[in-house]
């Protein structure tokens, strides 16, 4: 669960803070993820709205029109649809400050997640083995999935879905977004003979049911696991986390493939190497100094990994495989991806990280620093693509290359004592 937020732009990247957020704030790129990914709607130009929204509904009805939905639909839809705005009002909520992401995974990595993710393993282990033989996916990782989209079930928003997704069409930063998913919303509710406009709930940014779809990922994902004729992901567990399932199998989910596991690093290692963009097989991650600090099976020698330093060689390293990206690709968030792992490891009675977190030099956490930092290296002839407040891939370059010319490990890790060098300099 990660709402927008500037510090969060990844490409197969690495996030080093993240958004506080409630269960089901989301909102998402259908391209790239199938709930809510952290940059969609921050970063979008989008040009500003007609003079009002009754203009706009009638300029969206003939385009709607155009692409094949029926009048009578749209009618139903909108309804007494006007502008929300406890929708306007989130979606230009911009946080100063984010959150570190060893709080991120404190607050989502618990006991009592754990436990219950236990028990629910347990009490639908019937529904869970289907799925893994049906989709080849891991029971602990599709119940992180519900735990970390909704609460196992619980929080699934109250929002009228055409509503909000109008209401961020017509104004804000992610009117490409809403018209999008608002297209794709429209298609549902007429081609879903057993889904309803009371039924269409979700979180303020359109996100639906109890794994947080967003219309396109339902209309093209979402699966009748229970055999009842309807894609209930509200309601419904086994179409919930079937629709989850078939998601990361189209995907490139690899069944019997682990998701990762932390790492130890050589004195000897190169950090530079250390970057999702990367990839080695184990056998040679092992040969340049990466240890796992639990056996890891012969038969995952010649897979391909990456090793991920979410905050810098003092802290955690992780040898992450290709269904991490799987899981990328349901949240395009490292610290989402992570959190995902980690429960699944909990439930199996797994240790959950046992290097500790760099508390005494945390990672920039606020637009401002991050742009003094960008600033900063350029001045100092170092490509940071641009300045932009977003820590992206040519950003971690741009460190890199600033450490290495001042003899530190190449980590890319953009912490307090980084800028604070680059202020004496």
């Amino acid at each position: 669960m990660i709402i927008p937020s500037r510090l969060l732009r990844l490409s197969l990247g690495v996030s080093f803070c993240v958004a506080a957020t409630s269960v089901a704030a989301h909102a998402i790129a259908p391209e790239t993820s199938a709930t809510a990914t952290t940059d969609a709607g921050a970063q979008q130009q989008d040009p500003a709205p007609i003079a009002s929204f009754e203009q706009w509904l009638a300029d969206f009805r003939q385009r709607a029109l155009a692409a094949g939905i029926r009048a009578t639909t749209l009618d139903n839809a909108f309804a007494g649809v006007t502008p929300d705005p406890s929708v306007q009002a989130l979606d230009q909520q911009q946080p100063e400050f984010t959150s570190y992401l060893w709080d991120y995974l404190d607050a989502r990595v618990t006991p009592s997640a754990i436990q219950e993710g236990q028990q629910l393993l347990i009490s639908q282990h019937a529904l869970f083995q289907k799925l893994r033989q049906q989709y080849g996916v891991d029971p602990g990782i599709l119940t992180a999935i519900w735990s970390m989209e909704s609460g196992y079930g619980t929080q699934i928003g109250d929002f009228y879905v055409i509503r909000s997704l109008a209401t961020l069409a017509y104004e804000g930063r992610r009117t490409t977004y809403g018209n999008t998913q608002l297209l794709a919303a429209l298609q549902i509710l007429q081609t879903e003979k057993n889904i309803d406009r009371s039924q269409l709930v979700g979180s303020w940014a359109g996100a639906m049911g109890q794994t947080q779809f967003v219309p396109s990922t339902y209309r093209d994902y979402a699966v009748d696991e229970d055999g009842d004729q309807k894609r209930d992901v509200w309601n419904s567990k086994a179409d919930a986390l079937g629709s989850a399932a078939n998601y990361l199998k189209q995907n490139n989910w690899t069944s019997a493939i682990p998701w990762g596991q932390e790492v130890h690093l050589s004195a000897s290692f190169d950090y530079a190497q250390a970057d999702l963009t990367i990839k080695k097989t184990v056998a040679q991650w092992q040969r340049l100094g990466v240890a796992p600090r639990k056996p890891i099976a012969p038969a995952l020698a010649q897979q391909p990994a990456s090793v991920l330093l979410p905050t810098g060689y003092r802290g955690p390293a992780f040898l992450v495989f290709d269904n991490f990206r799987s899981i990328l690709r349901y949240n395009n968030s490292t610290a989402y991806a992570l959190a995902v792992g980690l429960l699944a490891d909990g439930y199996a009675g797994k240790a959950v990280v046992e290097q500790p977190w760099p508390k005494d030099d945390p990672p920039l956490n606020s637009v401002a620093q991050i742009t003094e930092l960008q600033q900063r290296l350029t001045d100092k002839g170092f490509d940071v693509g641009g300045i932009d407040g977003v820590l992206g891939a040519q950003t971690r370059k741009g460190i890199r290359a600033f450490q290495h010319s001042q003899q530190l490990p190449q980590d890319g890790y953009a912490s307090t004592s980084l800028l604070a060098r680059l202020r004496t300099l």
